[in-house]
This record gives structure tokens, C-alpha cells and sequence, in this order.
């Protein structure tokens, strides 16, 4: 599907999982409650879900010789949808993503909110239209934009509290609390993440479009350096991404009980293991439907890792 719904629904997941999963114990926490309005969090949801359907439509309006190559059986625009009409939906959905992510900024009072949904919609144009070709610029991009979905609940939260709260008698109340560093940084964690995962995603999908890319003369990791050296460079993410999550079980938030306790198990269970595997399958990878696979997995591990905010919640 143009839009790709599964990968809308996944965004929408992981801000209201921020949203309801780490912000709000925090805020309760701190004894503040449940601050940010169920309305104004389904305002911010569905700006982001907007551009990012947007994006979606415009990489494929540029990207129509390379999946005629690539994917045939999976090309829409040209075939499902003309592209006068593709290039009309990118229009409708961006504008409708501006419009919502500037009336939930106005609504923040919060200039960076203002500029994200600004800029964002700029940036998904440039990367369709050429950074995708050029080395590595592409990739860091599409995961610079993953992680942003998750920071956009920090953000949100933390301009509704100063809003509120912000100045009582010419005090900065916020600047007398951890608060606001709380919600960065347990947010920002799953951001890295988010980062992190989806760099190793694009680069696994660049190994699997290889062919189409090579033709058209796109410089991407497996073009320039060869698919051997790519391999290389996924596996050291791998298994960066391995050693974050051990370090951050065992020394930062260690489990009661060591290794023996549930919040363990999902750890191990389901991001150890799920990495592993993908490390298995991204050195047995022959052809494109094997480098498919791989990303399916990938996209396992992105979503594990999302609902470990539940292990969070059950932790604050």
C-alpha cells in the first residue's frame, strides 16, 4: 500500500506507548499526574502519522524506476496510482500534518515542536529526491526522523508542564525539579534506540535493493563498499546495540533478582536473542528475499523494544 499502514500504525504506537508507558509514570511519580490532554496527545499523533504517510507516498513518487527493478510486483505509482495524483496525496497529507503539528505547537506554546513539523516534511522531500542516493546521508536521515517520533512526547510533555506550571511568582517551578531531565532521558533512550534500530534496518534494505540501486547509480553502503563490508558494518551495530541493552540492564536499571526476574527474561527473550538471530541471518543472506527476512526480524526487535516501556512502567 502507498502509505504503508503497518509502518503509520507502528508510529502511532510507539508515541502514545511514550505517552501513556514512561511520561505519565514519571509525571505521577513526581506526583503531578497525567498532565498532557488525551486530545491534544491524539493532535500530536495524528501530525505525525500525516507526514509520515506523506513521506511515504513521495519516496515512492521518486523512487518508481528503482522498485520496477527492485520490486515489480509491489509498484503502485504508474501502475495503482498515476503520479499526478501520487504527488497530490503527498500535498494533502503534508499540509494536513503542518497544519496539526502547528496548531498542537501553538496549543505547547513551543517553537520546537513549530519547527519539527516544519522542517520534518523538508527533509522527507530532500531525502526522496536525492540524499537516498548519496552514502550513508540517506540512512542517518530516516532514522534521524525514527527517533524524533519518540522525543515528540518528551518535547510535548515538557511544554505542557512549563505551560502550566512554569512560572508561579516569577519562579521557574520546573527548574527546581528533575522532572524534565527525567523525561529526557528515559524518552531519549528509547529514541537512541529507535535511532539505532532503523539505521540498521535501512542498511539491510539497501543490501536487499542492490541490484536496482547499482542500476541507477545510487551510492548506498552495499553499492559503494560491497556486500561483504556492509555485513561488517551491520554486525558491529548489532552488536553496539547488544551491548547498550546488557549495559543498561545490568549497571543502569539492574533487575531485582539479577537475571532471574521476568524484567530479565524479556531482555534476553526478546531483544538478546531476536539480535542474535538477526546476526544468523544477515551472514546466511544470499538473495533479496533473505535480506526481506532479516528486516522483518529487525522490525521484531524495533517493536520489542517499544513495549519494554511496559518493563519501565511497572519500574517507576
Amino acid at each position: 500500500m502507498l502509505v504503508r499502514w503497518q509502518n503509520l500504525l507502528m508510529t502511532a504506537i510507539v508515541l502514545f506507548v511514550m505517552e501513556k508507558w514512561v511520561a505519565t509514570p514519571i509525571l505521577r511519580a513526581a506526583y503531578f499526574g497525567e498532565q498532557l490532554p488525551w486530545w491534544l496527545l491524539m493532535l500530536l499523533i495524528l501530525a505525525t502519522v500525516f507526514i509520515a504517510a506523506g513521506g511515504y507516498v513521495i519516496n515512492d513518487y521518486f523512487d518508481v524506476k528503482i522498485d520496477a527493478i527492485n520490486r515489480p510486483d509491489r509498484l503502485i505509482v504508474t501502475r495503482g496510482v498515476t503520479k499526478p495524483e501520487a504527488m497530490r496525496l503527498f500535498q494533502v497529507l503534508t499540509a494536513a500534518g503542518i497544519v496539526c503539528g502547528l496548531i498542537t505547537a501553538a496549543c505547547l506554546r513551543s517553537w520546537v515542536t513549530a519547527v519539527i513539523f516544519v522542517f520534518v516534511p523538508g527533509l522527507l522531500w530532500f531525502y526522496s529526491a536525492s540524499y537516498k542516493r548519496q552514502l550513508i546521508i540517506g540512512n542517518l536521515i530516516v532514522a534521524f526522523v525514527a527517533a524524533l517520533a519518540p522525543l515528540l512526547t518528551a518535547i510535548a510533555n515538557v511544554a505542557w508542564l512549563r505551560h502550566l506550571y512554569g512560572d508561579v511568582n516569577g519562579i521557574d517551578v520546573l527548574s527546581l525539579t528533575t522532572l524534565p531531565h527525567d523525561i529526557y532521558v528515559w524518552i531519549g533512550g528509547f529514541a537512541a534506540f529507535a535511532f539505532l534500530g532503523t539505521l540498521i534496518r535501512e542498511v539491510i534494505k539497501d543490501m536487499q535493493d542492490v541490484m536496482g540501486d547499482r542500476e541507477l547509480e545510487c551510492h548506498t553502503l552495499p553499492v559503494v563498499l560491497g556486500e561483504p563490508a556492509t555485513k561488517g558494518i551491520v554486525t558491529a551495530l548489532l552488536l553496539l546495540m547488544a551491548g547498550a541493552i546488557v549495559w543498561l540492564a545490568w549497571w543502569v536499571i539492574p533487575f531485582p533478582n539479577g537475571w532471574n526476574s521476568l524484567h530479565a527474561r524479556y531482555v534476553v527473550l526478546g531483544l538478546l536473542i531476536p539480535i542474535a538471530c538477526e546476526l544468523w541471518l544477515i551472514w546466511s543472506a544470499r538473495i533479496s528475499s533473505d535480506y526481506r527476512t532479516a528486516q522483518s526480524v529487525m522490525k521484531f526487535v524495533l517493536l520489542m523494544g517499544v513495549l519494554y516501556a511496559f518493563v519501565i512502567n511497572r519500574m517507576l
